[in-house]
C-alpha cells in the first residue's frame, strides 16, 4: 500500500469552495481501482486546516491519480486558495494488512 496524508491550511475566504472541489474531487477518487481510501479531515478546533488521507494500492496508482481529469480539476481550482504550500507526508502499511484495507 502506498499512504499519503497531504496537510493543507486554506484562507479563510475560501473555505467554502475549498471543501466543494475538494469533495468532488474525493468522489471521484474513490472510483479509480488503485484507490482504497480517499479520507477528507478537517480540524476540528482550527477551520481551514484540512487533512486528505490517501491510500493507494501502489506507488504507481497514486501517480495515475494525479493523471485523472477530476485530480487536475482540483489541483487548478484549489492552487490560490491556500495560505501556505500544502505539505504531504508518504507511509508505509503495517496493520492491517494490505488485504485488510478492502
Amino acid at each position: 500500500m502506498h499512504i499519503v496524508h497531504i496537510f493543507v491550511t486554506v484562507n479563510p475566504e475560501s473555505i467554502d469552495a475549498f471543501r466543494l472541489a475538494t469533495l468532488d474531487n474525493a468522489r471521484n477518487s474513490l472510483q479509480e481501482a488503485g484507490v482504497a481510501r480517499f479520507d477528507f479531515l478537517e480540524d476540528a478546533e482550527q477551520p481551514g486546516r484540512f487533512t486528505l488521507v490517501e491510500v493507494y494500492r501502489s506507488a504507481a496508482d497514486a501517480a495515475r491519480h494525479k493523471e485523472t481529469p477530476h485530480y487536475r480539476r482540483w489541483a487548478e481550482a484549489v492552487a490560490e486558495m491556500m495560505a501556505a504550500p500544502r505539505t504531504r507526508t508518504t507511509y508505509r502499511n503495517i496493520f492491517p494488512d494490505d488485504a485488510g484495507w478492502g
